[in-house]
């Protein structure tokens, strides 16, 4: 539990406020659920203190795009191709969910990025074979304690019938959910619509749950331009000619979409989500950050699936940092150059992952920065540790040294959520027994291979 204020004292303060800046050593007064004051020797008394004169505390992280459902199925793609995820993953095993897995995969992958620092989450939802899916992973992200978006997808049960082309429109269960758990945007745990957008869908298809999730006041995700299919397709421009585009759509991967495409999206206020780790693996193409940032949209950052890779956005950071990077500096290497200087920041890449993340979500005025009057969605690191002492750069170190490990306090609204490394009001051991049974029930159903050697899931259960 947490006092209704809290001052967090003496920390390293790296608040993604452009104009309050950082501070090497400050205060922040937390009242209630909203951040109300920061800065040096704060002159507040009868609070709640926490030393924070050993930690960097920063904005929640936020991860704008993850498959949650897949969590108990985790690592088993870390071999796969785009195309044999799509055979094994979106085809193979989603008939078997019931909706009990569902809730399993999404509590247990709510709670690892909830322990590595991620406040907000963005869970593309696309298991939605029943109205029960949809409330069991609905429950799972309340049950969690962080704050989430839930984009409401289609089922996967066939996904024949809801990929590629498809003509059926966005399941009608996405209006119960606006009329009932969220009628409102107040809430820890929000809605959103995660359509299939023209890569995946008819174009007539897409105007329709385009029209759908307008009338009903949800932002949109969608998929688009990755792999070579992807940029062939030219979905942003198509959609563009049909007037479609507007600020209430995220776009994800991007990879291989043409640089006015890029344009047109920032044009019409769109946002983007990078899985540069994801991207690299399964051919989705080179990652488009420092394409999105030069055509005007500053991109966040997803995990997209923890079924190639881990669950935290400190290796995303790094991942997108080194690879725009690398571009840049082979680009220059191939005119028989060097670059002068690096173009993409840490400090670039840790606003990415906070406040870039709260706009793609639509909620940048409320987290995202340690601002006061927003909520207090903050995150502790220990800096007292082997991996970042001496402190010498906090933002350069934050992006490019530190980890889930040094995650030692978290409040998602006010409220203290981990203390001292550990998640607090969270029975870790029955959390993971309900997602190993998960995995068991799934593995015996599907039977389908795993990883680079064929392995029958009856014989590892």
């Amino acid at each position: 539990m947490t006092a209704p204020r809290t001052l967090i004292r003496d920390g390293v303060v790296i608040t993604v406020d452009q104009e309050l800046g950082n501070f090497t050593q400050a205060d922040v007064l937390i009242e209630d659920n909203l951040i109300t004051a920061v800065g040096p020797n704060l002159p507040v008394d009868h609070v709640q203190v926490i030393d924070g004169s050993r930690m960097i505390v920063l904005p929640g992280l936020i991860d704008t795009h993850r498959h949650t459902w897949q969590s108990v199925l985790r690592g088993i793609a870390s071999d796969w191709t785009l195309g044999q995820y799509f055979e094994r993953i979106r085809a193979g095993i989603p008939p078997a969910y019931r909706p009990e897995d569902v809730y399993a995969a999404n509590l247990i992958g709510a709670l690892e990025a909830l322990n590595s620092g991620i406040t907000t989450m963005l869970d593309w939802s696309h298991i939605m074979n029943s109205p029960e899916h949809a409330d069991a992973a609905i429950q799972a992200l309340e049950d969690a304690g962080l704050r989430a978006i839930f984009a409401h997808g289609t089922p996967s049960d066939p996904p024949s019938e809801w990929y590629f082309q498809s003509t059926r429109r966005h399941p009608e269960d996405v209006k119960r959910l606006r009329r009932s758990r969220f009628a409102n945007n107040e809430g820890r745990v929000t809605l959103a619509m995660a359509i299939r957008g023209p890569d995946f869908s008819t174009m007539e298809t897409t105007a329709a749950d385009l029209r759908l999730a307008r009338e009903l006041g949800l932002r949109v995700t969608m998929h688009i331009g990755g792999g070579l299919r992807g940029g062939q397709l030219r979905s942003i421009e198509r959609m563009h000619q049909a007037g479609l585009l507007g600020p209430d759509m995220t776009f994800v991967h991007c990879n291989c979409c043409a640089d006015h495409e890029l344009r047109m999206m920032a044009d019409t206020g769109g946002t983007a989500s990078v899985s540069a780790r994801v991207e690299m693996q399964m051919g989705h193409g080179m990652p488009a950050t420092g394409r999105l940032m030069r055509a005007g949209v500053r991109p966040s950052l997803s995990v997209d699936v923890a079924t190639a890779v881990g669950g935290d956005l400190f290796d995303e950071m790094r991942t997108a940092l080194q690879m725009e990077r690398a571009l840049q500096n082979q680009a220059a290497m191939s005119q028989g150059q060097q670059a002068a200087q690096l173009e993409l920041k840490a400090k670039d890449v840790l606003a990415f992952a906070t406040i870039d993340g709260a706009r793609t979500c639509g909620l940048e005025d409320k987290i995202g920065s340690i601002t006061p009057g927003k909520q207090a969605d903050l995150i502790l690191l220990r800096r007292d540790t082997l991996n970042l002492t001496p402190l010498n750069e906090p933002c350069g170190s934050v992006v490019l040294s530190a980890g889930p490990q040094n995650v030692d306090t978290i409040f998602v609204a006010g409220k203290m959520v981990k203390q001292h490394g550990r998640l607090l009001n969270c029975d870790i051991e029955h959390v993971l027994q309900l997602a190993t049974a998960s995995r068991d029930h799934l593995f015996n159903t599907a039977g389908v291979p795993v990883g680079s050697t064929p392995v029958n899931f009856k014989q590892t259960a």
